[in-house]
């Protein structure tokens, strides 16, 4: 089982958003990332080609929620994934633009 650690600035990504979203971000997170996090699965992909504008560990992941999407990296050897960002993306944005 993975422990799911924060990067600084996800504390304020989660509390800018409204109750609801936040419990549905933190219930697929815990859901997710906790049993398999490195198994591609239709809401999440490693995002291949693109170096985001925070701290990583390659490869990226992409955890897609809804509109939002959660940015994070595994650590195999330590059994830990680190969430480095969660952001709203619009219907009509790449994560290309939203990073």
């Amino acid at each position: 089982m993975f422990t799911i650690e924060y990067a600084e600035g996800v504390a304020e990504d989660l509390a800018a958003m409204r109750p609801f979203d936040r419990s549905q971000l933190l219930d697929r997170m815990e859901e997710q990332l906790t049993q398999q996090p490195t198994t591609l699965t239709r809401n999440k992909k490693i995002l291949a080609g693109l170096t985001p504008p925070w701290e990583h560990e390659p490869p990226v992941w992409e955890l897609r929620v809804g509109e939002f999407r959660v940015f994070y990296d595994v650590d195999e050897t330590q059994q830990r994934v680190t969430v480095r960002a969660v952001w709203r993306k619009r219907p009509h944005d790449t994560t290309e633009e939203i990073l």
